[in-house]
């Protein structure tokens, strides 16, 4: 039996076990009530996402649910006396007993702010565990009540483990790997599915491809699996969303100051001041110059970011803020490969001319969120407008010759400017239909982009687009003209779309909930090519379904199955072109079928896994009959496990990290690869876990794991980026409550190791054994 079919069946199997017990659970309920209760601060403002935490007394058994958009919740419990815990970031925990009738209760909860020193003592941090986030379901859900494979990386984990970008933070994320991006931005591997256009602010799209930084993140979400009824077109692996920080109404003022090898240079700040219990301001800035261990590369980044927020009343919320982002950085290719493998060059080697190598992007962010509550109605809009201009230089390492003497250099140039301008609006509200509960959401999106390409080609000494250059000593200063070439891009692309979109998240009883909801997408792309005049024009309308079972036998465990599909555009995640013949190709398609549990070992450690199949269909191949014709033919598949592990395992241990085996490879050839061709850059096996343990009140240490198996370096299948094993370190020492000092030191075994690529001769690197010192003080 192939692997293919063993699979499918196996999953089969599992989703009707889901569904048989669901059913039984379903008809099994016996006499229960509901308690219903709104949880508030001092100032009669709703707190969204407490945790409410019932025990029965006398029994070990715990029942949890968030509080939602209007701070209410709701727990499905049979008679009986229950110890109450009510838990939110920055407030004081509430204990409370109360007794369930057999008619629904109603329990209204004001939660005291928690005292200065709870909020400042990073001693006091004592898991990196997030209960509940809006961005899956675009209601407050529960982790646990999801069902799919979520992975939440809070500003702690990131702190701790001093995580400088998107591709640090998913090294601990099972199921993502970072791509190499071409060294110039964020590009990620989600289930066999690479993207530099699935990620997200606040739930916006945010997808010009440059590098984002953490300086004002409160969390990162990675949501794996097709996300588009939620998010929209494309996300046909996951999408990575940035969960950013707002202002409050707690004071905060803090400053970091980072050091340590490799000229590494940064600072940052985190200035939070309210004005009075309406109105409060806060300001998060960054400046970082660092160069690296790959020679004559740097890079200096900075970036400020004001927002306010403005409540009028308990009912009401506005935020508004705005983000100057610049990066520019050595354009850096990394290295090629000989014989199957990376080249046995030193890690520092720059192949190309570094004086004229780089990279720059000036991102310009203004947001604003209307939030009203209206009895057991929550109307938000949030709109999203980006101003993106993007450039960047590179000499690109080609082929090695077969006696190893000299290395093939090109060179280009790419200018991307952008403009984003993305509104959406949610409608939710609960209502009930006999004993089953449902949260409906009813929503609308539309947007607008504006993208303007151009691209010119390197020509050494103003004559060849391509050179022999010495293998040994490959760093040139050849004079270089660069000018458009017969094929570069020089474009302008208008993009309009709208989105209509519902969901009803089911509560059937305390055993079994079903989120079931479809959205539909009008893609609208208009191309211009400048060099030409042509105009050419392709409208999509798009539906795409999603629809889980989450089953609870017991209230720590969740076990679900979840069907969701995705589409891409034919013009790609960053529609740069569109020709007559991608103007006639359907989107490709994304089909996920996951199976997953989700047990909460502990209050505050959980282990989940999911087993995954994911298809990709209708992609691009060359027609056998014809080979100037395309036929959508082609497909690939990736079937996976994950499994991870969060939490805290005593007081003084905290976990992250995870195993994740994927089998991603083409099922039908495509125009880039041959049938049964692995996936590039998806490893059979990853493994991570970061471990964080308090020696004393005052002191505490962490080590990382990091594992990787072998992986291709491109769809052909032909270089291989070996496997390997990472070990991290870190200290923590807080002075008192204002003064933190942390070293971390990354690869402390001083492993040689490869991380990533962009082609089979674009091959990054690994840093070797690198220290970072960190000073924080907070005022």
């Amino acid at each position: 039996m192939s692997r293919s079919n063993l699979f499918g069946r196996l999953f089969s199997l599992l989703l009707m076990l889901a569904g048989t017990f669901a059913l039984c659970q379903a008809q099994a309920v016996g006499v229960q009530s509901t308690l219903r209760g709104k949880v508030l601060d001092p100032n009669r403002a709703v707190i969204v996402g407490a945790t409410v935490t019932a025990q029965e007394k006398n029994s070990p058994q715990t029942f949890t649910a968030a509080s939602d958009q209007n701070g209410e919740f709701t727990l499905a419990l049979a008679p009986g006396e229950y110890t109450l815990k009510i838990s939110a970031a920055g407030f004081e925990e509430m204990t409370r007993t109360v007794s369930v009738e057999r008619e629904a209760a109603v329990l209204e909860v004001t939660l005291q702010v928690a005292g200065s020193n709870l909020n400042v003592a990073v001693s006091d941090v004592l898991n990196y565990q997030t209960e509940a986030i809006g961005s899956a379901t675009r209601t407050q859900t529960p982790l646990r009540d999801i069902p799919q494979a979520i992975t939440v990386v809070s500003k702690e984990q990131m702190r701790d483990q001093s995580l400088q970008s998107i591709g640090d933070v998913v090294n601990y994320v099972p199921g993502i790997t970072s791509h190499q991006g071409e060294n110039n931005r964020d590009q990620l591997v989600i289930r066999g599915n690479s993207t530099s256009a699935d990620f997200y602010l606040n739930g916006v799209r945010d997808d010009v491809q440059y590098y984002r930084d953490l300086y004002n993140v409160e969390r990162i979400e990675a949501l794996k699996g097709p996300n588009a009824m939620i998010f929209g077109r494309g996300g046909g692996g996951g999408v990575v969303n940035r969960v950013t920080k707002e202002a409050g109404f707690t004071p905060l003022r803090e400053l970091t100051l980072q050091g340590g090898s490799f000229r590494n240079r940064r600072g940052a700040f985190d200035f939070d001041q309210p004005f009075g219990d309406r109105l409060a301001f806060r300001f998060n800035g960054l400046y970082e110059n660092s160069d690296s261990y790959r020679k004559f590369v740097n890079r200096e980044r900075y970036g400020l970011n004001p927002t306010f927020t403005f409540a009028p009343d308990s009912r009401t919320k506005i935020t508004v803020g705005y983000e100057y982002f610049h990066d520019g950085r050595t354009a850096d290719r990394g290295i090629p490969s000989y014989l199957g493998r990376p080249a046995d060059t030193r890690i520092s080697t720059f192949f190309g001319n570094p004086k004229d190598s780089r990279v720059r992007a000036d991102v310009h962010l203004l947001s604003g969120m209307f939030e009203r509550q209206m009895g057991r109605f929550t109307l938000r809009n949030r709109t999203l407008f980006g101003d993106y201009d993007r450039f960047y230089q590179n000499y690109v390492p080609g082929a090695v010759t077969a006696d190893k003497t000299r290395v093939a250099l090109s060179a280009y140039n790419n200018a991307t400017q952008r403009r984003n301008l993305f509104n959406q609006t949610d409608l939710i509200f609960s209502a009930n239909t006999g004993s089953i509960r449902h949260t409906f959401l009813l929503g609308a999106e539309v947007g607008r982009q504006l993208t303007d390409n151009f691209r010119n080609t390197g020509f050494f000494n103003n004559t060849a687009t391509s050179i022999l250059v010495s293998y040994d000593n490959p760093t040139i200063s050849t004079p270089v003209t660069f000018r458009q070439a017969a094929t570069d891009a020089n474009n302008h692309l208008k993009t309009n779309l709208a989105a209509a979109y519902a969901q009803d998240q089911l509560e059937l009883s305390r055993y079994v909930q079903v989120v079931a909801g479809l959205r539909f997408d009008y893609f609208d792309l208009q191309f211009h090519n400048n060099r030409n005049g042509e105009d050419l024009r392709r409208i999509d309308r798009l539906v795409s379904p999603r629809v889980g079972v989450v089953v609870k036998p017991v209230q720590p465990l969740s076990i679900y199955a979840n069907y969701s599909v995705a589409y891409l555009p034919s013009s790609g995640d960053q529609f740069s072109s569109l020709t007559t013949i991608t103007q006639q190709v359907e989107p490709e398609k994304f089909t996920n079928y996951e199976f997953g549990v989700k047990w909460d070992v502990r209050r505050y450690l959980t282990l989940t896994s999911a087993l995954y199949r994911q298809n990709r269909t209708n992609t691009r191949a060359t027609d056998p009959n014809n080979p100037t014709a395309i036929v959508q033919t082609g497909s690939s598949r990736t079937n996976g496990f994950e499994l991870a592990l969060n939490g805290s395992v005593t007081r003084k241990w905290i976990v992250a990290g995870g195993y994740a085996f994927q089998d991603a490879f083409f099922t039908n050839a495509t125009t880039a690869a041959r049938a049964g061709a692995q996936v590039a850059q998806v490893p059979h096996h990853t493994f991570s876990l970061w471990n964080n343990y308090r020696l004393m009140a005052r002191l505490g240490v962490g080590l990382g794991l990091i594992h990787r198996s072998d992986m291709f370096a491109a769809v052909d299948n032909t270089v291989v980026l070996p496997g390997y094993t990472r070990a991290d370190a870190a200290v923590f020492y807080n002075f008192n409550e204002k003064w933190r000092l942390q070293a971390n030191l990354e690869n402390l075994f001083d492993r040689r190791y490869y991380l990533n690529a962009d082609s089979n001769n674009n091959i990054s690197p690994g840093s070797p054994r690198a220290l970072r010192l960190g000073l924080t003080a907070r005022f």
